[in-house]
């Protein structure tokens, strides 16, 4: 048998025996190879900021595994890892779109970025459910804005305003998420009961037959196709 895809198959089983927070946040176990100490650091001015290699829990999330931190990308917000996005081009005669899994799409991406690359975040403020809200940045790239203009991430309000800038261009560019039909992620997490990620596709797209905001452009250029006759 090829090794890769021995050792594929043996990572694959590795993962589904490790429980739910570890399997998403890919954590670094090796700490002795950290090149920080990922530690809260004043920095002179009353802010503090942590800084060191980190995790990727999910699209919007970091996880500092020395001192263990746990900080969210301020004033964005992104697919959860159980959620679906749809394709808006119809792939044969299906009646449902070909689902996109733009919750880990948008882990991946944030987790290519970051790599092994040392991570810096100025703490903003302590987020409700006890995460740190912080703008975070790697090799000088705010990773935030990153998100945003490659659109994997939507803004929240207050956002900057390069922020909302770098959204319009991503949501008029069609990039990430924005060339999905997809879900407004609160709405998202009010109406999900099913929030495993054995989540099937099919449920995302019941909410989206029901939602009650629209943030992805493709939703108003379907609804300007003429009707199809080929039925």
């Amino acid at each position: 048998m090829n090794r890769a895809l021995v050792h594929a198959s043996m990572l694959a089983l590795l993962m589904t025996a490790l429980p739910y927070p570890a399997r998403a946040a890919d954590l670094l176990h090796d700490r002795g190879t950290s090149t920080a100490d990922a530690e809260l650091i004043p920095d002179g001015t009353g802010t503090l900021k942590i800084s060191g290699r980190t995790s990727v829990i999910d699209g919007q999330t970091l996880w500092f595994p020395i001192g263990a931190h746990r900080v969210r990308l301020a004033s964005i917000d992104s697919c959860e890892l159980p959620q679906w996005s749809y394709d808006p081009l119809r792939h044969g005669d299906s009646a449902i779109p070909k689902p996109v899994p733009c919750g880990p799409l948008a882990k991946a991406w944030l987790k290519r970025t970051v790599g092994s690359a040392h991570v810096t975040c100025t703490v903003q403020a302590p987020d409700i459910d006890g995460a740190l809200l912080g703008r975070c940045s790697v090799r000088g790239r705010d990773l935030a804005l990153e998100m945003l203009r490659v659109g994997w991430a939507k803004t929240m309000s207050p956002a900057p305003a390069e922020y909302v800038t770098w959204q319009q261009y991503a949501m008029s560019a069609r990039h990430g998420m924005w060339a999905t039909y997809v879900l407004d992620m609160p709405e998202w997490r009010a109406k999900a009961v099913d929030r495993t990620l054995s989540r099937r596709p099919i449920a995302d797209f019941n909410l989206l037959a029901e939602r009650e905001s629209e943030i992805s452009p493709p939703f108003k250029d379907a609804r300007k196709r003429p009707r199809r006759t080929d039925r």
